[in-house]
């Protein structure tokens, strides 16, 4: 039986397509049979569809989509039970595999060689079925519904949280005041996940009106429509969720004292800033600070975003969702407007 999809052509720029013939997902895919229910859009899908990178898992076109949440139909492992909400881990390990993979740590695969649903080397979730092996598919808060959507890039922030509290572990740690840039779906998840740690959480965008000023008072937090420069306190923490450089440089010199600049986003190459390299170097080894990046996760955050999304208020979260597209006009959602949008997603 043939079903529907969304299919690029990998290395074409503007191949993005609804097919209407892809086969049934095939067994060796994974026992647990799932039926599409939604997948999130992201930066990451509009750089695949614009032919910058995504890889087939064979010759031919790619399934898109990484952010899933679906409904169990079937599995033949015993796992789920029909009628569970899950999501499908995107990355799996590579084949070698490295030492991390081996360990399960998956994320931090040092060879390169992992594949990843919807981006390299395996079909996506943007289809009307497609198969999870057992250890790949996360159960989620029945309560959750379209929600569950957010379990992929919340499961990035538990990663980032995670490598934030063993950093600071190095000497005694006691954040309070956690700074998020950006207020888009990762800078706000991160912003939750921050609250629940009992933080006192600020929120930077350049937005004054809209959703995302919105939805962050709403979470309790700070929201501060101003350059990083105008903030008056060194936070401990600074998650970095913009990706503009300029930005990123500025968290670098922002950060307080024994504290850490978490860079989650991905900056397109070619900008230059000017910057006095010697006196960012000066405060950063004087101060003890720390700067990372963090992308991906393994299935210990998958799980960790899962029972934070399952404590957070359900209304909030589905307002974070700021714009459905039915599978018909998923044009819409890759290629339409999506300025002042928070979260954007394709129903099936």
């Amino acid at each position: 039986m043939d079903m529907r999809g969304l299919t690029i052509t990998p290395g074409t720029a503007g191949s993005l397509r609804l097919a209407e013939d892809l086969p049934e997902p095939p067994e060796d895919e994974g026992q647990v049979l799932v039926e599409a229910i939604a997948v999130g859009v992201c930066g990451t899908d509009r750089e695949i569809i614009d032919g910058d990178y995504g890889e087939a898992p064979g010759d031919g076109d790619l399934v898109i989509g990484h952010e899933s949440l679906g409904r169990v139909l079937e599995d033949a492992s015993g796992t789920f039970e029909a009628g569970d909400l899950v999501a499908g881990i995107v990355r799996h390990p590579d084949p070698v595999p490295c030492p991390n993979c081996a360990a399960g740590e998956w994320d931090m695969c040092r060879n390169g060689r992992y594949t990843e649903h919807g981006i390299k080397g395996r079909h996506g979730f943007a289809r009307e079925r497609y198969r999870l092996e057992p250890d790949f598919a996360v159960r989620l808060d029945p309560g959750l519904g379209q929600a569950g959507v957010l379990l992929e890039p919340a499961s990035v922030l538990a990663k980032a949280w995670e490598h934030i509290a063993r950093i600071g572990a190095r000497s005694v740690w006691r954040p309070e005041t956690v700074l998020v840039t950006g207020a888009g779906p990762i800078g706000l998840l991160a912003a939750l996940l921050g609250t629940q740690r009992g933080l006192d959480v600020h929120v930077l965008d350049h937005n004054t009106e809209g959703h995302k000023p919105e939805l962050a008072r709403a979470l309790g937090v700070t929201y501060h429509p101003v350059p990083v420069s105008e903030i008056d306190f060194e936070p401990d923490v600074i998650i970095e969720c913009t990706a503009v450089p300029s930005i990123v440089l500025d968290v670098m010199a922002k950060v307080g004292p024994n504290g850490m600049a978490c860079l989650t986003g991905v900056s397109n190459p070619g900008r230059r800033n000017q910057v006095d390299a010697g006196a960012l170097n000066r405060e950063l080894v004087l101060e003890n600070n720390v700067v990372f990046g963090t992308v991906n996760a393994n299935r210990r955050h998958w799980e960790a975003a899962a029972d934070a999304l399952a404590r957070a208020d359900r209304d909030w979260l589905t307002g974070l969702i700021t714009k459905r597209v039915p599978l018909d006009a998923f044009e819409d959602a890759y290629t339409g407007e999506s300025k002042g949008e928070v979260k954007i997603s394709v129903e099936f």
